[in-house]
């Protein structure tokens, strides 16, 4: 069974007439977080509000994106870990190629039309299920693959429906470290984070 989606904490809660604290809730939520975190086996996300904070600079038939060395960084670690990595995004871009090639990223989808499709498309070729996707989104044309992730996670800055649907809402805004923020907690949740940071402390 899938968690409940983004609940709202109550203050306290009703256990044999006793009102429980609204931490126990939190308590439950992040367990049931955690299960699905440690069922990951592949990692998908939309590219423009998610690996960057949504701006391109255009000019003279250039186009330029921001993205985020530390969110990089990450993904770079969830393959070293035997966790699979995809960019899915409704905007062609020869920006987001670019730093694809350059993270080696497993599965790029660059084209209009339904987000869903093209993760079941991924889903194949990985040969994992929905149940084991952690999805990331912030806007509308992701709401389809939002419903349907094991794990599905949005932005601080995206739209409430994303928002609505979401087990997990990052701290951080789009490019400035979300995508790094839910790795840690991938990391963590199947014990790999101790592991990689002793390795880079030889």
């Amino acid at each position: 069974m899938k968690p409940a989606r983004h609940p709202v904490a109550r203050r306290t809660s009703r256990v044999e007439g006793r009102p429980r604290p609204a931490s126990a809730a939190l308590a439950t939520r992040t367990s049931s977080l955690d299960r699905s975190l440690r069922r990951v086996r592949l990692f998908l996300c939309d590219v423009d509000g998610i690996l960057t904070n949504a701006t391109v600079v255009m000019g003279a038939g250039v186009e330029y994106k921001v993205f985020n060395v530390q969110d990089g960084l990450g993904l770079r670690l969830l393959q070293r870990c035997g966790i699979k990595v995809g960019w899915i995004s409704a905007r062609p871009s020869p920006a987001t190629q670019q730093r694809a090639d350059d993270l080696k990223i497993d599965f790029l989808h660059q084209s209009a039309g339904p987000k869903v499709a093209a993760v079941e498309d991924i889903l194949a070729k990985a040969g994992a299920t929905w149940a084991e996707v952690c999805y990331m989104g912030d806007d509308i044309v992701d709401l389809g693959v939002l419903k349907r992730a094991g794990v599905a996670v949005t932005v601080a800055n995206a739209i409430p429906e994303a928002k609505a649907i979401a087990h997990f809402v990052t701290t951080a805004e789009g490019g400035r470290g979300a995508v790094r923020e839910v790795v840690h907690l991938i990391l963590k949740a199947q014990s790999h984070w101790d592991r990689l940071v002793n390795e880079h402390l030889a």
